[in-house]
């Protein structure tokens, strides 16, 4: 397996659930020497950790909200909702581009390699 794959395997397993990102990237740190590998960890480790950020402020705003009635039916309760759409679509396209660039560069090497 090349290290494009490699990569491609941590960020989706980054993008899929942190602990198996944990898993994922507390193995590739341990077993490898590969400088680029490990960058790509520490990249999907930062990601990863400013979205769970952003998904927890929401989580601790929803459940302040909670604690009034009349909060679902509420303009803040849809505010919520719309927020955490975008933040999820959000976590979505900035993997897709990780992962397509990862391809890329890694296709050109093959590339430049032949």
């Amino acid at each position: 397996m090349n290290n494009m794959w490699k990569k491609i395997f941590i960020l989706l397993s980054g993008y899929v659930n942190f602990i198996a990102f944990a898993v994922v990237g507390g193995i590739v740190c341990y077993k490898t020497e590969d400088e680029e590998l490990k960058k790509t960890v520490k990249l999907t480790l930062i990601v990863s950790l400013i979205f769970l950020g952003l998904l927890a402020i929401l989580a601790i705003y929803n459940y302040i909200g909670g604690m009034f009635n009349g909060y679902i039916s509420s303009a803040a309760y849809d505010a919520y909702s719309i927020m955490k759409s975008i933040i999820l679509i959000a976590e979505i396209v900035v993997y897709a581009v990780l992962i397509i660039m990862e391809l890329v560069k890694g296709l050109s090497k093959k590339e430049e390699n032949n």
